[in-house]
């Protein structure tokens, strides 16, 4: 790509004063970050990164720069050389990286930046991502929000560098709760509304039967009945249950058709109630199942005895832990993934690291290859009509607040679909609230920030894109790149854009190697704000052909690297609000 090629030419310059390979120093060559301070655009190198630092002082440092940017030469590309602290800046030839830039952005398309040479080598893998996962005949909590659009967001960045991805949902469908609701369906429930408003049922039947089992014992044996036949597979309990469960999992398909979420696969912990006997007969056979005074299956996590978890009952039934470890394994055996990533609340972690123990432990080597991504919890989410429990509340909320807002602005263009854009708005604004931060951080929710318009939020990003693409709808697309005159393009405004651009690739690198959405948003409200100002100064309308055409260029290439970015964290762009 664009940057490529004024890297490698760094690189071999380099590379020539210090005898290191270029493909050594291509990681250390950067963008340099937009400043009001500097106008010219370039890359920077970093000197430590070719020193050991950790005996040198930063004067030390500092002469060896000043010493390396005197060996370096200016040429046809490179303009000029000056030092910083730590680093040598390299400006690069304003109308060569301008037109190099917006010739890469229209070649590559929805592949710009993922082409880069930062990703050349990279192998192709199978990697199989467990998440959303909430419980069958519930309602979709907002709790399985943030698992549900951070796993999606890993799997679109997965399969946009052309791994494999297996997008699995691990559904809560099985224990003790199950006997309670299949016990209460029985006494309380109706066929009518079941089939009406199929999880909004089952979720009272569920409440009415836990107040009845506190008060009356017979309520309490019989799901406990119907919970042992239910793991006795006898066919009257078992089809009830899985009435239950299909009518969640289309509930809950409509639900991920909102979120722009699809699955390859849903499991669940009911496929392994067979396979958890096998894990515990390879516990006692490997000798490292222990038993405790009261008969529970317990295996030392650690060789002094310390740490331990539980991972049998009493009387010989699984646990979650032991249900985990035997979904691992058979996933490893059907599908053979390459990584497993499990995206839950930071609040499993210890879970997950007893999970990959007892996989060691077993002799899974595989083990090291299976990531826990954990996050943080949402805090003080409501709606108008207060503290909110399902997800569907707070998606229609953010669409109701939006059309809202949007039959208010003046500036409002005339929709064929104002709900399905006040739909995807409503979406973009909830996901960039979410991903702004660091996803281990906890964070308090606010609709304000949420929904501002000029702010750095997903509304904003829609609204900007929405005016880029109009620019194209009044002026039409550029005939050819090549034919613009970068000359064109030497405001202060698109200078600043076309570094921007240049840098996109460094984003998506740094992104894929910490699976942190953060970094992008960041980079695409950045982005936003600098595409505002140049609207404001440097005008399509009025101008003379040639600069009009240069400008239209550059703000649909942006547009361009938007709408990818945005597509990656999971954000269907709309083209008019």
């Amino acid at each position: 790509m664009a940057a490529g090629r004024f890297r490698w030419r760094i690189a071999a310059q380099l590379s020539n004063v210090l005898e290191i390979p270029p493909d050594n120093l291509i990681k250390s060559i950067c963008a340099i970050p937009v400043s009001k301070k500097r106008q010219a655009a370039g890359f920077q190198f970093f000197v430590s990164s070719v020193l050991d630092a950790s005996n040198q002082s930063k004067s030390d440092i500092q002469l060896q720069t000043q010493k390396l940017a005197e060996k370096l030469k200016c040429d046809t590309v490179v303009s000029e050389i000056s030092t910083g602290e730590g680093r040598i800046n390299f400006t690069i030839n304003q109308e060569l990286l301008a037109k190099s830039v917006l010739q890469q952005v229209f070649k590559d398309g929805s592949q710009y930046g993922i082409k880069s040479e930062l990703f050349s080598g990279l192998p192709r893998r199978k990697i199989l991502i467990e998440f959303s996962s909430p419980n069958i005949a519930k309602k979709f909590h907002v709790g399985h929000l943030r698992s549900t659009i951070i796993g999606n967001f890993i799997a679109n960045l997965k399969e946009a560098f052309g791994h494999h991805v297996i997008r699995m949902n691990y559904l809560g469908d099985w224990g003790m709760q199950f006997g309670l609701l299949g016990a209460g369906f029985q006494k309380f429930g109706s066929e009518e509304k079941l089939k009406l408003n199929p999880l909004q049922h089952l979720v009272e039947v569920y409440i009415e039967a836990n107040k009845a089992s506190e008060k009356d014992e017979t309520i309490k044996a019989m799901a406990q009945d119907f919970f042992r036949k239910l793991e006795a597979h006898e066919e009257e309990a078992l089809s009830l249950w899985q009435r239950f469960r299909d009518v969640s999992i289309e509930e809950y398909v409509l639900m991920y058709k909102r979120l722009g979420v699809c699955f390859d696969e849903y499991s669940g912990e009911s496929f392994y109630q067979e396979k958890c006997q096998e894990v515990l007969k390879m516990l006692d056979t490997k000798g490292l199942l222990k038993k405790t005074k009261e008969g529970t299956g317990i295996v030392h996590l650690s060789e002094n005895g310390e740490s331990c978890c539980a991972v049998m009952r009493s009387d010989g039934t699984s646990l979650y832990i032991t249900r985990d470890v035997a979904a691992a394994i058979d996933r490893m055996d059907k599908c053979n993934p390459d990584t497993m990533i499990y995206v839950t609340d930071k609040s499993q972690n210890s879970h997950f690291q007893q999970v990959f123990q007892i996989l060691k432990l077993l002799g899974c080597e595989w083990a090291e290859r299976c990531q826990h991504v954990p996050f943080g919890r949402v805090q003080g989410m409501r709606t108008r009509k207060g503290e909110v429990v399902f997800l569907e509340d707070v998606l229609d909320e953010a669409c109701s607040m939006v059309l809202e807002r949007m039959a208010s602005t003046k500036t409002t263009k005339e929709l064929i679909n104002p709900l399905e854009t006040a739909q995807r708005v409503g979406l973009a604004a909830l996901i960039i609230q979410d991903f702004k931060c660091l996803l281990s951080s906890d964070y308090q929710f606010s609709w304000d920030r949420v929904l501002q318009s000029h702010g750095d939020s997903g509304v904003f990003l829609q609204y900007t894109h929405a005016r880029l693409h109009s620019l194209e709808e009044v002026f039409g697309k550029v005939s050819h790149v090549s034919y613009i005159n970068p000359a064109c393009l030497e405001d202060p405004q698109a200078i600043s854009l076309i570094q921007h651009l240049l840098r996109y690739d460094e984003i998506l690198y740094q992104s894929s190697q910490d699976l942190q959405p953060k970094h992008i948003v960041v980079y695409l409200l950045a982005l936003s704000h600098l595409a505002a100002a140049a609207l404001k100064m440097l005008p399509v309308k009025g101008s003379v052909p040639e600069i009009a055409e240069a400008r239209i260029c550059l703000f649909l290439a942006v547009r361009s690297v938007l709408a990818n970015g945005m597509k990656l964290l999971g954000i269907t762009p709309v083209n008019k609000m």
